[in-house]
């Protein structure tokens, strides 16, 4: 199947089964879903979880309960500034020095409360959570459709940030669960657990995760837009 076609179908079933929350309407973002704590509550209680003491999530509204669980749990978070527009592309957040768990976790204060560092300065990541519109069983995942999620993996295996071992999981609601089988490039990054309100799935993708930047798959003008690969590729 087309991925922008199961993007359109998993937003719209999502919207038509009243399974998606603000904000509205789910369609063009990672799509915010009813049981999304739940979800985050079920990666919490995994072992791939409490292993984990670095932790990388996506800033969008489904993973809100996740950040919040890392830094209640006391791991350290990093966030991906919005479209890599920032050198020091990622913001850290440090839970001894987080006063407010709650205002820092939002997509606004992310930003307000993160510091602001480089690929190279990031901590070796032990789990990357990813926001999904859909993904499979196998551990395929369609993400909006603008490529920063696996792009963000891409610039940490640059710097040994991550590698094949990182865990990589994301939370969804069940119904982004699909049956498909999705069409994968080198640069997508594979999904070694899913969790939903329901269940923990383990996936059976058995493949190698980007072993750095294809650039290849990079347009001029998209590297002049991102000061990071411009610097990396120098």
């Amino acid at each position: 199947m087309d991925k922008q076609d199961l993007r359109e179908r998993v937003w719209d079933d999502l919207e038509d089964s009243g399974a998606a929350r603000f904000p509205f309407p789910p369609h063009g973002r990672i799509p915010n879903f009813a049981g999304a704590y739940d979800a985050a509550v079920r990666l919490a209680e995994s072992a791939v979880w409490r292993a984990a003491d670095t932790v990388k999530a996506n800033p969008d509204a489904p993973q809100l309960p996740v950040r919040r669980a890392a830094l209640r749990a006391g791991k350290t978070l990093y966030v991906a500034v919005p479209r890599l527009r920032e050198e020091a592309c990622f913001l850290r957040l440090d839970p001894g020095e987080v006063a407010d768990v709650e205002d820092a976790t939002t997509v606004s204060g992310i930003s307000e409360h993160g510091v602001p560092v480089t690929p190279e300065a990031v901590e070796p990541i032990d789990l990357v959570v990813s926001g999904s519109v859909a993904v499979t069983e196998a551990g395929e995942r369609v993400g909006k459709g603008e490529g920063y999620s696996d792009l963000e993996f891409a610039l940490l295996r640059e710097f040994d940030r991550v590698d094949d071992d990182t865990t990589t999981v994301t939370t969804v609601h069940e119904r982004q669960v699909v049956d498909e089988s999705v069409p994968t490039d080198d640069h997508d990054v594979p999904m070694d657990w899913v969790f939903t309100p329901e269940r923990a799935i383990e996936t059976t993708h058995g493949h190698d995760k980007p072993d750095g930047i294809d650039w290849s798959a990079l347009s001029e003008e998209r590297i002049e837009e991102i000061p990071v690969l411009g610097a990396v590729r120098e």
